[in-house]
């Protein structure tokens, strides 16, 4: 489960993302829902943020000044082509520096597919790069230890991992954010989103 590795395989389908994620409606209505406890209309990123960039797109209509980061060539490349205006970061969030701090940031199926050893130091760096009453949105694995499983999307095969919900709880306790709502948005899936806010 290396992000170089999961990098390479979502350059192989970048173009069937952009052509069938672009009006997506998946994971938006919990963008806005997440949209609702910001005071703050200031920075937003996306982490992950693929090559459609929809998660930008409705940030940007409400007034964020967004930008993107993914750890795939490929994906930035056409995302770049369709979103001219926003500023993209080609980077591993494991090792990216945030160079602000943001008002909103989104990590939409993505965090999830790193290591267990860097799960909590990536969500401790997002919790940090939020600015006071900032709030942060992410995907994770259900239950309440550690797993990791594989499985196959689109022809390739990726790797998933998760603390558990109650170690991201605690993590992002640790780390001045209080969850604002949790939720199984895909039961019986093992599939949770947490939207946290900076205190």
């Amino acid at each position: 489960m290396e992000p170089n590795d999961t990098a390479t395989r979502y350059d192989q389908i970048a173009h069937w993302w952009q052509t069938k994620h672009q009006h997506s409606t998946y994971g938006i209505a919990q963008l806005e829902r997440t949209i609702k406890f910001t005071s703050l209309r200031h920075s937003a990123l996306d982490v992950g943020c693929g090559s459609s960039g929809r998660f930008l797109r409705i940030l940007s209509q409400h007034g964020f000044q967004a930008e993107g980061l993914d750890i795939s060539s490929e994906m930035i490349n056409l995302a770049k082509l369709l979103h001219p205006e926003i500023t993209f970061y080609r980077e591993d969030i494991c090792c990216w520096i945030p160079p602000k701090p943001y008002s909103l940031i989104s990590a939409w199926d993505s965090t999830f597919h790193l290591p267990l050893n860097v799960q909590e130091p990536v969500i401790k760096k997002l919790c940090e790069a939020l600015e006071p009453d900032g709030v942060l949105l992410f995907t994770c694995g259900g239950g309440h230890t550690t797993s990791e499983i594989s499985g196959v999307f689109q022809g390739q095969n990726f790797e998933y991992s998760t603390l558990g919900v109650d170690a991201f709880l605690r993590i992002l306790t640790s780390h001045r954010c209080t969850c604002r709502h949790l939720e199984y948005d895909q039961y019986p899936e093992n599939h949770v989103y947490i939207i946290a806010q900076k205190t």
